[in-house]
C-alpha cells in the first residue's frame, strides 16, 4: 500500500512542480506585458508650433491674473496638457529605453500619467499615480504613490532608476531651482515652496483640487 502511495506522490509531483516553475517564469512576463484599456497612446501632432493651449490659454490667464493683488484660480484641463505633450518631440531615448508620448489624466485626488516604454526585447506600459498635497507649512509635495509596469507594482525600483537617470543627465539635483525641487519631490517625496514666476511675476500656490478632467489651483500673488 505504501509503495502505491509513493508512486502516486511521485506522479503528482511530475505535474505540479513543472506547473509552478512555469508560473514563476511566465507570470512576471504576463504582469509586465499587461496593457490597461486607458493606455492608448496619444495622436502626435507633427509641428514646430507650441500648443495654443499653452500660449493662448494658460500663460495669458496666469499673467493677467497675477498682476492683481487678490488670489485667483486657474483651471487646467488634462486634454489641454495632452495637447502640449503631443506637440513635443517623441520618442525620447534614455539609457537604452525609448519613452513614447505619455497621457495625463486628472481624476479625483490623483494625477495619473500613462506612457509606453520600448526596449530591444519588450514593450510595456508605465502608469504613475501621484496624489499632490500641501502640507501644514504650505509646502507642495507631488507625492508619487505608485508606479506600475503593466500590472506589476515597481514603485521603489522605478524611483531608484529614475533618480539614477536624472543624476546621470544633470550631475545633481539642484534644489535652488524649481526644476530640481520638482524632481526631488517626485523622486524622494521632499516638499518644496510652491512659487511660480513668469516674466518677474510671482505667485504662490495656496490650494489644489483635482476632479474629473480638471486641475484647479488657487494662487496668491506676491508683490515685489
Amino acid at each position: 500500500m505504501e509503495i502505491n502511495k509513493k508512486t502516486k506522490f511521485k506522479k503528482y509531483n511530475c505535474y505540479w512542480i513543472p506547473a509552478i516553475i512555469a508560473a514563476i517564469v511566465i507570470l512576471p512576463y504576463l504582469l509586465l506585458s499587461y496593457k490597461p484599456a486607458y493606455s492608448t497612446p496619444p495622436q502626435l501632432i507633427e509641428t514646430e508650433q507650441v500648443s495654443p493651449y499653452l500660449t493662448h490659454v494658460l500663460l495669458p490667464q496666469f499673467y493677467n491674473s497675477v498682476q492683481r493683488t487678490e488670489p485667483f484660480d486657474m483651471i487646467i484641463a488634462d486634454c489641454g496638457i495632452n495637447d502640449i505633450i503631443a506637440r513635443s518631440q517623441w520618442p525620447n531615448e534614455i539609457a537604452g529605453f525609448s519613452f513614447m508620448a505619455p497621457k495625463v489624466f486628472f481624476v479625483p485626488d490623483n494625477i495619473i500619467l500613462v506612457g509606453t516604454i520600448n526596449t530591444e526585447k519588450l514593450e510595456f506600459v508605465i502608469t504613475i499615480i501621484a496624489k499632490p498635497y500641501l502640507d501644514n507649512e504650505g509646502r507642495l509635495n507631488l507625492n508619487v504613490e505608485k508606479v506600475k509596469a503593466g500590472a506589476m507594482n515597481i514603485t521603489y525600483m522605478a524611483k531608484t532608476i529614475a533618480r539614477k537617470l536624472y543624476l546621470s543627465a544633470t550631475g545633481e539635483i539642484d534644489t535652488n531651482y524649481l526644476e530640481g525641487q520638482i524632481a526631488n519631490s517626485l523622486l524622494s517625496g521632499v516638499p518644496f515652496e510652491p512659487l511660480l514666476e513668469i516674466d518677474n511675476k510671482k505667485a504662490r500656490i495656496e490650494k489644489i483640487d483635482l476632479e474629473g478632467g480638471l486641475l484647479k489651483i488657487r494662487f496668491i500673488p506676491i508683490l515685489n
